[in-house]
């Protein structure tokens, strides 16, 4: 393969990972992180709450009852789950930062050779 076509393979998967990858990385952090304050508002509410409160959950177009306790688990599941998909997005941003940088590195390298070739 050219040193041309490399440079070009290398700027077009650069491109790639910084419009597309990256972005559509930290755009999920960014949702799990809304869905994360919001659950742990509902969390601080029900803590408020007491024992023999109601509350309904949203099933569908119908309110159903649902037991405190049962609700405040179901809140602190969620949390759970929010949590750890934060976590894995958190690595996936970083590991697609890392070859972000590499892929940068690389370009700069071809276009160094690239250089020295036309110098020559």
């Amino acid at each position: 393969m050219s040193l041309e076509a490399r440079l070009e393979a290398a700027t077009t998967e650069y491109q790639k990972l910084q419009k597309v990858d990256i972005a559509n990385a930290v755009e999920n952090l960014q949702k799990l992180d809304s869905q994360l304050q919001e659950n742990e508002i509902v969390q601080k509410e029900f803590n408020l709450l007491k024992d023999d409160s109601n509350i309904y959950k949203l099933v569908g177009p119908v309110l159903v009852k649902q037991d405190k306790a049962e609700a405040t688990e179901n809140v602190a599941r969620r949390l759970e789950h929010i949590q750890s998909d934060i976590k894995r997005m958190e690595d996936q941003v970083k590991d697609l930062t890392e070859k972000f940088e590499k892929k940068k590195v690389e370009i700069v390298q071809l276009n160094a050779s690239r250089a020295q070739q036309t110098a020559s």
